[in-house]
């Protein structure tokens, strides 16, 4: 590759849109990240995602405030959140596929709500850049991280307080144990199916978050599937980040400088076939879990649902 694709302005290019590219990543993979810690795989990540993307976006175009968009996204992913919890955590349903039907749910849902509510797609005023004075003007690190809306900045600061959740509350405590061994759990007074439903319902929130960092945070506007699988890499972000928040934070913005990568090669004309290239951050992702899956050790209680007794 010749050198004028890599001076310094396009590298910084690149870090500041990979950066910018890995909030909804964040979002969505921090939010699994506790469920699957308390034994419940949501593969609905997607479709989550969606009605969350959607409701944020017909928020601000009914009212215009995109704190409206981040309530209304909130509020879709926890409705959507307890259904899930309904499903695979009360009434036992195979979770994989309770996920997957979620996931088809919210693309059909979204896509005719668009139609019927809205019709052809128009742009909305979503959260505005906010440099963070003083760090904004720092040579290089400014802007790379100190020049995005304020959904950036709050994916980011999730990372550290997932952190202190999981290891110095009471809450998380709770959350390892009912993921490690629900039945000790039980025995010590934990109300296993209680913490289940917290983590599935708090998850699909800050996934329906994620959705809205996309329709009124990057793109603002929303069109029919806009997520294009990001709720699945984002459950791949999981395993990759061995259910770690910092691990978590790592592999989100491996994967999204990837993409930025691709993305500003093809705008720059770089001799690279545009089709490897958009296959780039895919492939990094399935050599990144073929090579780690062996040394992934996931919550023992996975996928199993519990019930009082057995």
């Amino acid at each position: 590759m010749s050198d004028e694709f890599l001076t310094l302005a396009t590298l910084i290019g690149i870090a500041h849109s990979g950066v910018r590219l890995a909030t909804p990543y964040l979002y969505a993979a921090l939010g699994e990240m506790f469920g699957q810690r308390s034994g419940v795989l949501n593969l609905g990540v997607e479709g989550v995602m969606l009605m969350g993307a959607f409701t944020a976006y017909y928020a601000v175009y009914l009212g215009g405030d995109p704190w409206l968009g981040v309530l209304a996204a909130l509020a879709t992913g926890a409705l959507m959140g307890l259904l899930m919890a309904v499903i695979s955590v009360t009434m036992q349903a195979e979770q994989g596929i309770s996920g997957i039907g979620l996931t088809l749910f919210g693309l059909g849902l979204s896509s005719l709500l668009l139609k019927v509510l809205v019709g052809a797609p128009v742009s909305v005023k979503g959260f505005s850049v906010w440099e963070i004075p003083g760090l904004s003007a720092i040579p290089v690190i400014g802007p790379i991280f100190f020049d995005h809306n304020v959904l950036v900045y709050l994916a980011y600061l999730l990372a550290p307080a997932s952190i202190y959740v999981l290891n110095r509350t009471t809450f998380g405590l709770k959350i390892r144990a009912v993921g490690q061994n629900p039945e000790a759990a039980d025995s010590l007074g934990v109300r296993v199916n209680a913490v289940r439903y917290a983590t599935v319902i708090l998850g699909s929130s800050l996934a329906g978050l994620a959705g809205a960092s996309l329709s009124i945070g990057l793109l603002s506007i929303f069109q029919e599937n806009i997520t294009n699988g990001i709720g699945f890499i984002a459950v791949a972000l999981v395993y990759f980040g061995s259910w770690r928040p910092l691990g978590v934070l790592a592999g989100a913005l491996l994967f999204s400088t990837i993409n930025a990568f691709q993305l500003w090669m093809q705008v720059l004309g770089a001799p690279i076939p545009s089709d490897l290239a958009v296959m780039l951050p895919y492939i990094l992702t399935i050599v990144v879990l073929a090579v780690g899956v062996k040394q992934i050790r996931q919550p023992a209680a996975l996928t199993k649902p519990y019930e009082r007794g057995e």
